[in-house]
């Protein structure tokens, strides 16, 4: 049987000790604003070659240009690879197809930045088919100098799109936990980790973040009382709330998916169970009854079932129930030790972490046939989510000796540091698509 933890006084990892199992991980605080740089590495067979010109007056923009970002965008998805493009090309021109064609490249986008009268940001660009020698969308948007980032992640998703028909990610948020000295902090920011901003900072750890369907709102763990609570903070406003302060540990908030309630888990009746509540705080229901620990869930996205972590079979497994509580199965058979379970919004897969000789890393289950696959070959991963259009995993690792976020695509072949210097990054959640 695990014991439960008490409130920590300093940081403890949640895949070296079962804060998994107690929700007591504690992660890091960071100085400011985050800044995060990116490194592909890996090779993900067959990706599209696509060209993404230098925008005309592109330094009006920010300190990094439209198109670096893009390119960076479409890289990290694992389904594009940059082709060299020389300048001069904006969406007024009418490319030389043979000329891009000889270059390989399958597509093409160019662009321009006008900066108006009021001061904003007149961002224009279009995408052609270089091996159908036709145009595929062109698009133009007035922004503030301030939002030219977000625009060009806009930029890169309308191409993704274009080019795959699924939806683009890339102008999503993430947030997490950092820790820098004895501070910790809240983190959110742009998909790739850019553009963060401080949501709260506090003495004592913050856990568990989850982003609300409506994207507006986080739920965390926070130990500002010296005991673990669960509260709810608009991460526009600012304003928060207590949702969950009960006797013993408050722990593990995860929502439903249409956002009217959340399941924590709980020590107020004695060992740690798994609780529904109301978004309001009313309506508190217990969902488990057993004599395990029982914690780390997350519910599947049609909302008819909770994925959970228990040891009541002897050490953490995951199981699933139905939504309103009832009979429990096990999911995971693969190894005595696995955690941190979550749902890709398709209800496709599973992502979670598992110990193998004493290493935690990460691995994808296929949730139709079972089939588990090992994607990560590190030693100290923690902490999955899947991104909104269920392509792409955001987990914690280790790398250099420095805590790092990852992103990866479901086959492990194209994963993506996202590098914060100077500060631990723990615990990322991926925001929904309502930006």
């Amino acid at each position: 049987m695990l014991e439960p933890l008490s409130p920590p006084l300093g940081a403890v990892s949640r895949r070296r000790s079962l804060a998994a199992l107690a929700s007591l991980s504690a992660l890091g605080a960071a100085p400011a604003l985050a800044q995060v740089r990116i490194d592909i590495s890996g090779v993900g067979g067959s990706r599209i070659p696509v060209g993404i010109v230098d925008f005309r007056d592109d330094a009006k923009a920010s300190a990094q240009p439209i198109a670096a970002i893009v390119r960076a965008d479409l890289e990290r998805s694992g389904l594009f690879r940059s082709v060299d493009t020389p300048p001069g090309l904006n969406e007024t021109s009418v490319p030389v197809w043979a000329d891009w064609r000889a270059r390989q490249a399958d597509a093409l986008a160019a662009g321009s930045v006008t900066r108006l009268a009021d001061g904003r940001l007149d961002i224009r660009f279009k995408l052609w088919d270089v091996v159908k020698g036709t145009e595929l969308v062109g698009q133009a948007q007035a922004v503030h100098p301030d939002d030219a980032r977000l625009a060009a992640h806009r930029i890169a998703d309308t191409i993704y799109e274009k080019l795959t028909g699924d939806k683009g990610v890339f102008a999503t948020r993430m947030a997490y936990v950092t820790k820098a000295g004895p501070r910790y902090s809240l983190v959110v920011a742009d998909a790739d980790g850019e553009g963060a901003k401080v949501a709260l900072t506090s003495p004592e750890p913050i856990i568990s973040p989850a982003w609300a369907p409506n994207g507006r709102e986080l739920a965390y763990v926070s130990f500002e009382s010296r005991k673990a609570t669960v509260r709810i903070q608009d991460v526009t406003t600012g304003q928060r709330r207590v949702l969950a302060d009960f006797k013993g540990t408050n722990s593990a908030p995860a929502w439903s998916p249409d956002g009217s309630q959340l399941v924590l888990s709980l020590s107020r009746e004695g060992g740690t169970q798994l609780f529904v509540i109301n978004r309001d705080g009313s309506g508190l229901r217990r969902l488990t009854q057993s004599s395990a620990i029982d914690t780390e869930a997350c519910y599947a996205p049609d909302g008819s079932k909770i994925y959970f972590v228990s040891d009541r079979g002897g050490g953490p497994q995951v199981y699933r129930m139905p939504a309103s509580g009832g009979a429990a199965e096990r999911v995971t058979f693969s190894g005595n030790y696995n955690i941190s379970p979550a749902i890709s919004p398709d209800g496709r897969t599973m992502a979670y972490i598992t110990r193998t000789s004493g290493a935690f890393r990460l691995c994808v289950m296929d949730l139709g046939t079972g089939q588990v696959q090992q994607i990560s070959d590190a030693n100290d991963d923690e902490s999955p989510a899947f991104a909104p259009n269920s392509k792409l995993i955001v987990y914690a690792s280790r790398a250099g000796g420095k805590e790092v976020l990852m992103t990866t695509t479901l086959d492990g072949k194209i994963k993506t540091p996202l590098l914060v210097t100077l500060v631990e990054v723990r615990e990322p959640t991926w925001g929904p698509f309502t930006r």
